[in-house]
Order: C-alpha cells, then sequence, then structure tokens
C-alpha cells in the first residue's frame, strides 16, 4: 500500500458504511404484515398527493414523506426500506388511522441508478459554505455529481431526534458526517504492474474518466475488462478498458458512505486524549475539528467500525475502497488536482496547507512541509475546502496529511493465509503467522491468542512473494491506488517516489508485516 498519509481506513480515519437498514424499535411495534390484518389500524396512502390503494414499489423512485406521514392516537409510523413496509410503534389499544405520504423522489441521470441510498439512522443534508448542516429535502435536489457536489448525510447523537426539510441542524447534535461514493467503472491507463524502481512519469497524472452505472464487468460488452484483476493477476484486461472499480464487487452495492473527515475519538481534548488502544464504537465520531482516533491496533480498529452500525455493514475501509473515492477525486466529477495536506501538528481533523509544499511531499524541513497548530500555516474547517476531493465543502478530508491511516489490507503467508504482522512486538492483533518472526530479537512463529480475521470480503489479499525489499508493485490489486500510480524512481533522499504528485510511496513486504501500531 502507497505509504501516503492516506486517509484510508478506519482507526483514525474513515470508516465506510455499505447500505443495511438499522431502526431503534420502541414498544409495541407493527410489521406491515400485521398492519393489513389489523382491524385497529385504517392505513391511506397518498402518492403526491393523490390517494391510491397501493404503496409504490422500492424500485419506483418515490419516497415516504416522513413529515406528511401521520397516525392518530399518538402512534408514530415510519418506513422499513429494507422490508419495504410501514412501520406503526406506540400503538394503543383504539382503532388508529394513519397515512402514508409518497412524494418523487431527486435522481441525477449521470448516476444511472446510482444515486444515493439512506437507511436510518442516516439523514441527507445540505451543507452550506460556512459549515451550516441542513436536512434536506429528498424531493429537491441536494446533490449533484455533474457539479461536483457529493451527497452528503449525517447521523446524530440522539438518533430519535427529527428535523424539517430545511431546518439548520446543529453542529452539536451530530455525530457524524457522510459522504456517498457511487459505484462506477473507470478507464484503466495503467496495469501498474512494476518489480523495480525505474524513473518517475509525472505525464501519467491525467483525469480519470469514470461511467457510473450499478452494472459489472463481468456482464459487460466488448471493449471492458471482464475480469477485474486482484492481487499480482495478469488476466485479459487492457489498456484503454473500462473497469467497474472492484470496491464495489466484493461488497456488492450501488455505492457506498465513506466518513467525511478522519475518525476521531468522541470526548478527546487534546491529542494524548485520542490516543487509545481499545475496541469501544461509542467512542466514535467522524467530525471536523476533533482530534483523530490514533494509537490503535489494526484489530480493534476494524472491530471498532464493525460494530458502530452494524446493520448498515459498517466496517474497516480497504485499500480498494480508499481507491475508489480517490479515483474518483480525480475524475471529471472531482477536484482533479492534488488534495492539499492537513499539516496540523495536533491531529485535529478537517485542515488544510496554507501552501502547497513545492518539493512535494517527500521531506521534512519546514520550507516543505511545515507542521503547525496555530493557524499560522494552515486553515481549520469550513474554510479548508482545498483540502477537499471536490474542491468545494461537499468532499471528503483529510485524504493527505493528518494522523498516519491504515486499511483492512493484508499480506498471505506462503499458504495463502493472511499473516499478522511482523512479529510479537508489531503485529494486527489478527492471528496468523508472522512475516518475521525474528527479527528485533523474537521467536514465536505466530500470534494465536488475537482476533480472528472476519470473512474475507472485508479485507484485501496482496499475494506472498520472496522478494527482499520493500520497492515491488507487482502485487497491485487494480483499483487500490499502488501499482497504478507508477512508474516509481528514487528521490534525494533514497526514498521511493510515485510518478502521481511524486508522492513517497512504499509497498507492503514479508519482512514488514502488513499491521502494527498506527
Amino acid at each position: 500500500m502507497i505509504k501516503r498519509k492516506k486517509v484510508s481506513y478506519i482507526f483514525l480515519v474513515i470508516f465506510l458504511f455499505i447500505l443495511g437498514i438499522f431502526f431503534l424499535y420502541e414498544r409495541k411495534t407493527e410489521k406491515f404484515s400485521q398492519i393489513e390484518n389489523n382491524e385497529n389500524i385504517e392505513l391511506a396512502i397518498y402518492i403526491n398527493e393523490e390517494e391510491t390503494n397501493t404503496i409504490p414499489s422500492k424500485e419506483s423512485g418515490y419516497y415516504l414523506d416522513i413529515e406528511k406521514s401521520t397516525c392518530t392516537n399518538n402512534a408514530i409510523i415510519q418506513f422499513d426500506t429494507n422490508t419495504w413496509s410501514p412501520v406503526i410503534k406506540n400503538m394503543s389499544e383504539y382503532k388508529t388511522r394513519c397515512e402514508l405520504h409518497f412524494g418523487s423522489t431527486y435522481k441525477e441521470s449521470i448516476l444511472n441508478g446510482t444515486d444515493p441510498v439512506l437507511e436510518e439512522p442516516l439523514i441527507p443534508v445540505t451543507i452550506d459554505n460556512d459549515g451550516t448542516v441542513r436536512k434536506a429535502s429528498l424531493a429537491n435536489e441536494w446533490y449533484s455529481y455533474e457539479k461536483k457536489q457529493w451527497a452528503n448525510a449525517v447521523i446524530l447523537f440522539n438518533e430519535n431526534e427529527t428535523y424539517e426539510d430545511g431546518e439548520i441542524i446543529p453542529e452539536e447534535k451530530i455525530e457524524s458526517y457522510f459522504v456517498w461514493i457511487p459505484k462506477y467503472r473507470y478507464q484503466l491507463w495503467d496495469l501498474g504492474q512494476y518489480d523495480s524502481l525505474t524513473s518517475i512519469d509525472t505525464s501519467k497524472v491525467h483525469e480519470i474518466p469514470i461511467i457510473f452505472g450499478d452494472y459489472n464487468t463481468s456482464d459487460s460488452i466488448d471493449g471492458e475488462c471482464t475480469t477485474p484483476m486482484e492481487s499480482g493477476a495478469t488476466g485479459n484486461c487492457q489498456v484503454g478498458d473500462y473497469m467497474t472499480h472492484p470496491a464495489f464487487i466484493s461488497i456488492p452495492s450501488t455505492g457506498f458512505w465513506v466518513g467525511k473527515f478522519e475518525t476521531g475519538y468522541n470526548g478527546a481534548t487534546n491529542p494524548t486524549e485520542a490516543e487509545q488502544n481499545i475496541n469501544d464504537s461509542s467512542k466514535i465520531i467522524v467530525k471536523p475539528n476533533t482530534y483523530s482516533w490514533r494509537g490503535i491496533q489494526v484489530a480493534n480498529a476494524f472491530y471498532t467500525s464493525y460494530d458502530y452500525q452494524r446493520e448498515l455493514d459498517s466496517h474497516m475501509m480497504k485499500n480498494t475502497e480508499w481507491g475508489a473515492v480517490a479515483y474518483l477525486q480525480h475524475s471529471a466529477y472531482g477536484s482533479q488536482t492534488i488534495v492539499r495536506i492537513n499539516n496540523n501538528s495536533d491531529y485535529i481533523t478537517g485542515y488544510a496547507a496554507n501552501n502547497e509544499p513545492t518539493c512535494g511531499y517527500t521531506e521534512t524541513n519546514e520550507e516543505c512541509n511545515r507542521y503547525c497548530n496555530d493557524g499560522s500555516c494552515n486553515t481549520a474547517y469550513p474554510n479548508s475546502v482545498l483540502a477537499s476531493t471536490t474542491g468545494n465543502i461537499t468532499g471528503i478530508y483529510d485524504m493527505s496529511g493528518g494522523a498516519y491511516d491504515g486499511v483492512m489490507a493484508v499480506l498471505t503467508d506462503k499458504n495463502g493465509s493472511p499473516m499478522s504482522g511482523r512479529n510479537k512486538l508489531y503485529n494486527s492483533g489478527f492471528n496468523g503467522t508472522y512475516g518475521c518472526p525474528t527479527c528485533d530479537n523474537q521467536s514465536e512463529l505466530e500470534l494465536t491468542t488475537g482476533e480472528n480475521f472476519p470473512e474475507e470480503k472485508f479485507y484485501d489479499k496482496y499475494n506472498y512473494i520472496n522478494k527482499p525489499y520493500i520497492y515491488f508493485y507487482d502485487r497491485r490489486i487494480l483499483g487500490d491506488a499502488t501499482g497504478e500510480l507508477g512508474p516509481f524512481g528514487v528521490g534525494t533522499n533514497d526514498e521511493s517516489l510515485s510518478s502521481w504528485y511524486k508522492v513517497q510511496v512504499s509497498f507492503i513486504y514479508v519482512a514488514a508485516g502488513v499491521g502494527s501500531y498506527l
């Protein structure tokens, strides 16, 4: 994986949520199958204010207007978008009449059916340039990828609170921000199989052509990559082919929600308090101007995010999922320029450096990469849009700089099983063999007292190759933002540099392992 500060994945970063459904049930609840046969319930259904006898289908493009939908006798009507049926809470023993009002949902034609999918407790929002958050109306244009206005949603601390369309949601009420990444295929420009350092080629930097849509390249027409290449595979993909990004295939979806900022530690008042190696999803916040959660072992990071919104399939971001965000950023629908670094020395989220380093992101002297916490060299959110993937407030922040981030990407051993890490001192916390069990005066061969690895869909696997040095990208997975960013050269300090913006990079190898403390 490229050793830049990628807002990669989880622990002190970004959390990603694939669609699911999450409801907090209170007291007595009636599902639709029970409602139909319940003599105490009278259900009236309206579509665009016209009464009808049936609920519109899930594919019809209608949404439930929760503000207009009401019940008598203080009952509360909600809608389970997973089963596509109403749910009535707080039922009494008296006859109750409920009205369901459906309206036409805003859709963007260029997304070809990959528009944002909202499940509770996600609330669609728009964000003003000054950072003011307002509940979005699903009937109106609340996002436009054609205009580089990505869809945003929030989760509240109190998930039972409700807001009217257009109403301001106070910042202190928000627990986490998320941004929608629609499913797409992209045009291959490089197959990314480099096994040595050569020289960089800055002409490789370009707009990445993408096409939104809910389809997989394995089902596509001629001229497209029909076998997305996994770690080390050669397949039949060719430069110029279009390939569905693998982030949308391993966990099938029409898109996913990504944390808008690095994940913070709820309640931390300084950087030290945000260094916690624990598994506690209640401490997750994804907000601007908060201290990034650091010092957490990968296994704890994974299960913390896994438990955060389990019904939404929350999990620690994978290398390919980070790549999906990066490629969208460099398409016609993103900023198409290098993302400004977050150089806040206290690891506060959402900051942007005031000046772009003139010598790349490879040096440590102040002229090239100055870090500060007093505002003299950086700008805080919401005035830090140069650090956003869109160049405006709707994008994802902390993709460069901030805290060091990790991803759910593992190196396999000779038997094809995921390794735990370098050795007993430096490992992910997941059970498995060690890549260098005798390094650092250690001798144990594997970890057996840690956590078990999750299902394979939750991590990217990189094949074991017995090579002695760190700069080998021929194990890349297309779409993971590693090998495709070649060719790679050597910098003035013997560091490996990418052709894309001369960023310092390195790739996992057997002696380094795949997951130490972050």
